[in-house]
């Protein structure tokens, strides 16, 4: 075992004695990145060049600090994304509701599918969709200044740009003055806040003390966004159109009856995700 490595073991007790929930992953990703190699590199490093910057970044992820924050980058289904203070980190949960659209826009006999990503915080859905569904064409919405900058960042950065519209503004208001663009969409996409505020201290460290609390708590319950994103979709999607959006796994009950009948929704169902938790609702425009 070469030096770097050794460091690399004591680096995983460490974070793992802190509570963090990935010790191992998070110790030998700090050690590629300080290093400049990739992880499966890390027994390359020669004794000689260990850098003790090492123990600084450590000590900062002891600290429960974003893995993300530190390097500044985040992976996200095949994208690699600039992500730091201001931005909502994507999480791994949220590829499988991705997964779920790309599917659904492959099935439609649509040429050139139009989709919009509510609360888009780093642009992660909107470009995933984008780099996967190569016809389609992508608005983004995003009301924060700060995480507008990042996914401005990532979409300036990204082969897709042209077929990606990125705007700043309330995902529950999105395009209500420009009725041109009214039951025309296939797909509405989002991550929105949906914690309830009673939940603020039983939330990760990770997220309470570092993703932005616009992305993180919606009202009493967590639902209020979502509410506001049902009646955006009613009057974005044609028919036929479809919605997708993540909740948590303790909303399961409750998000597919926000989506009702009477409301012009059809097929309101819930979804698992791999770890058999209910992770994110689907609903149908009605067809007229």
């Amino acid at each position: 075992m070469n030096l770097l490595l050794a460091e690399v073991a004591q680096a995983t007790q460490r974070l793992a004695a802190a509570g963090v929930p990935s010790p191992r992953f998070d110790a030998e990703e700090l050690a590629a990145f300080v290093h400049e190699v990739k992880r499966g590199e890390l027994h390359n490093v020669a004794d000689s060049d260990f850098d003790a910057r090492y123990w600084e970044v450590i000590s900062r992820r002891e600290a429960r600090e974003p893995l993300q924050h530190i390097t500044g980058r985040a992976f996200f289904r095949y994208l690699e994304l600039q992500v730091g203070p201001g931005v909502f980190v994507p999480r791994p949960e949220t590829e499988s509701v991705v997964g779920w659209a790309i599917d659904a826009l492959r099935s439609m006999d649509v040429a050139e599918p139009l989709v919009v990503d509510l609360c888009t915080g780093s642009g992660a859905i909107a470009l995933a969709l984008a780099q996967e569904v190569p016809r389609s064409r992508v608005h983004a919405v995003e009301l924060s200044d700060q995480a507008y900058a990042w996914a401005r960042r990532n979409v300036d950065a990204s082969p897709d740009a042209p077929r990606i519209s990125l705007v700043q503004g309330d995902a529950t208001t999105a395009f209500d003055d420009q009725p041109e663009l009214h039951g025309r969409f296939d797909l509405v996409i989002s991550n929105p806040p949906y914690i309830p505020l009673t939940e603020w201290e039983y939330v990760a460290p990770e997220a309470r003390d570092h993703d932005p609390e616009l992305a993180l708590f919606s009202g009493e319950d967590g639902l209020d966004t979502i509410r506001g994103i049902e009646k955006v979709a009613a009057r974005l999607l044609r028919p036929g159109g479809v919605v997708v959006i993540e909740h948590a796994d303790t909303q399961g009950g409750l998000v597919p009856w926000i989506f009702r009948e009477e409301s012009g929704w059809t097929d309101a169902a819930d979804h698992r995700d791999l770890n058999n938790r209910p992770r994110f609702a689907t609903a149908r425009r009605a067809a007229l």
